[in-house]
């Protein structure tokens, strides 16, 4: 990717564009409904953070045997999956509330796990949803420099296995956040399209402090306060965050790392052929979107198509933004990705592993 300022088209997309604006305007004009969360949306983040922190509670308490300690800690890592899902995903997008400082807050939850909400906000939030599916810049397409996500990226001979190592790799996402990914990216002199990127002060600092408190309650308060020797807390430990790790990392690949969707590039002058919201579009699909369950566990992320339209709307109202953007992108003959079922979607999302793994051609 060259350091081509990357510039989207304006063209031929007026008429799609306008229209699913207005009819999703006139969805939040008609309901009278707050575009961000609602009662249910504050339980279902108590209920989160009460299974996560509750867990590691019960842990803490030393009143469990070493096998329900192991449950609790796999119970945990679900737990934690779901913040990132349905509490501080909403949060960094500027969706949970009309508020800053709640977003702001509840955004913490990322730093809480590990990871780095300011960072997030950077490579997410910014790069990932406005450049989607584009290689060299996506930073969603690099999760794992062993797994191959997009066809221009550097392929190896281990590509060819990579859709029976996906999983494992997908599962050390968040011990790479904590450890590994977050000094990574703050180091890095350029970040996605963005060149010589200065971190403030005082987000290194915030940096420095969430792990170091990450590192104290997940790593030194369970050595130092419960009767175990180091490797059976690393069973725990590794249980958790390899549950977290696997959920987060495949629920997020099915989005956008799925047969149908696809991946743009500018041409040598850094212009896309489509207009940015026909760009989503192509590159983005939803999955299981009949899940009740799993569509209130993973915080409406099986509606990617409309949380990437839609970023600052509250994912509880993803479901009912759906018919209406289906509508519009069949009226102006626009793809509209879809799998009916998580399994189908996964099965998918393993095939383009497949593919993408496979020798190139000379």
């Amino acid at each position: 990717m060259s350091d081509q300022k990357i510039r989207f088209a304006s063209r031929n997309a007026s008429g799609f564009i306008k229209d699913v604006k207005s009819e999703a305007q006139a969805y939040f004009d008609k309901t009278g409904l707050s575009k961000h969360a609602d009662a249910g949306m504050v339980l279902k983040t108590i209920i989160i953070l009460l299974v996560t922190f509750g867990s590691y509670g019960m842990i803490i308490s030393g009143a469990f045997s070493l096998m329900q300690m192991w449950g609790l800690a796999f119970v945990m890592g679900v737990g934690a999956a779901g913040i990132g899902f349905c509490v501080a995903h909403d949060a960094l997008h500027g969706a949970y509330s009309s508020k800053n400082w709640v977003n702001k807050l509840l955004g913490y939850g990322f730093d809480i796990l590990g990871a780095n909400s300011y960072m997030w906000k950077i490579t997410h939030n910014v790069i990932h949803h406005t450049y989607t599916n584009i290689p060299g810049v996506d930073e969603d397409l690099t999760v794992s420099p062993i797994v191959r996500l997009s066809p221009e990226a550097p392929r190896h001979s281990f590509h060819r296995l990579q859709q029976f190592y996906a999983i494992p790799a997908y599962s050390l996402a968040t011990i790479n956040w904590l450890f590994a990914k977050d000094f990574q990216q703050f180091a890095k002199k350029d970040i996605g399209p963005y060149k010589d990127k200065k971190h403030p002060p005082f987000e290194i600092f915030t940096l420095i402090w969430t792990k170091l408190a990450v590192v104290a309650y997940m790593i030194v308060i369970p050595l130092v306060v419960l009767d175990i020797t180091w490797w059976q807390f690393a069973i725990g430990f590794l249980t958790m965050h390899m549950t977290a790790g696997v959920i987060l990392g495949v629920i997020f690949q099915l989005a956008h790392v799925v047969e149908g969707t696809e991946y743009l590039s500018p041409d040598d002058k850094g212009n896309m052929e489509h207009a940015w919201l026909i760009h989503e579009m192509l590159t983005t699909a939803n999955f299981a979107r009949n899940n009740r369950v799993l569509t209130w566990y993973v915080g409406g992320l099986n509606y990617q198509i409309e949380h990437h339209l839609f970023p600052q709307v509250c994912s509880i109202h993803y479901p009912a933004l759906c018919q209406i953007v289906q509508d519009v992108a069949a009226r102006y003959d626009i793809p509209y990705n879809y799998h009916p079922t998580l399994l189908k979607s996964m099965r998918s999302h393993f095939d383009q592993l497949k593919e993408l793994g496979r020798p190139i051609a000379a």
